[in-house]
C-alpha cells in the first residue's frame, strides 16, 4: 500500500480536488453547486430558477477555455464558439448539442444562496449520448486546471445488489 507524504495546504483551494458541486440525494435528484456572485450565471439562474448542466468532452477542451475567458455579459458564447442551443423539455435555459450529456435542472432549495452562493437544484431531465458508454469528459479544477475521465474499473460483483 502507497504511502504520501503530505505538507500543508491552503484550504482555500481544497477546490481543486473537491469539484464545485456534489450530490446531494439519489430521489428526487438532487446536487449542490457553488457558483460566483460575480458570475454573470449567477444572476441568471438566480431570476428563473433553472438552469442546464452540460458535460463537454475533451474535444471541447479549446471552447471550454474560451467560454471560462469571457463574460456572457459581454458575448453570445453560442455564437462566438459555434454551439447549437437546443431547447430544453423541462427549462427554457439552452442545452449544448456538442456536449456528451445535458442535465435539465431546476432550483429546489435557495436557502444558502444569500450567504454561500450555494445553489440547491433538482435534476428534473437527463440527456446522455448512447455511446462511447465511458466518454472522456472534461472536469474544471479550479485555476485553469482540468481533470479529464480516465480509466474505468468495474467493482459491481463485489457490491450487494442493494448497494448499487
Amino acid at each position: 500500500m502507497k504511502h504520501y507524504k503530505k505538507k500543508d495546504f491552503p484550504t482555500s483551494q481544497i477546490r481543486r480536488f473537491l469539484g464545485w458541486h456534489t450530490m446531494m440525494e439519489f430521489t428526487p435528484s438532487l446536487f449542490g453547486c457553488i457558483i460566483a456572485g460575480s458570475n454573470h450565471s449567477f444572476e441568471m439562474i438566480r431570476k428563473s430558477k433553472e438552469c442546464v448542466i452540460n458535460i463537454p468532452t475533451v474535444d471541447l477542451s479549446n471552447k471550454v477555455v474560451g467560454i471560462g475567458n469571457c463574460s456572457g455579459n459581454d458575448v453570445d458564447k453560442f455564437k462566438k464558439f459555434s454551439l447549437t442551443a437546443v431547447e430544453g423539455s423541462k427549462v427554457k435555459a439552452p442545452l449544448i448539442e456538442e456536449c456528451y450529456a445535458n442535465f435539465e435542472c431546476r432550483i429546489k432549495d435557495n436557502r444558502m444562496v444569500n450567504k454561500y452562493n450555494f445553489f440547491i437544484f433538482e435534476f428534473l431531465k437527463a440527456h446522455v449520448a448512447v455511446s462511447p458508454k465511458y466518454p472522456t469528459t472534461l472536469h474544471y479544477r479550479g485555476e485553469g486546471v482540468f481533470m479529464i475521465s480516465g480509466r474505468h474499473v468495474s467493482f459491481r460483483r463485489k457490491f450487494r445488489p442493494e448497494n448499487l
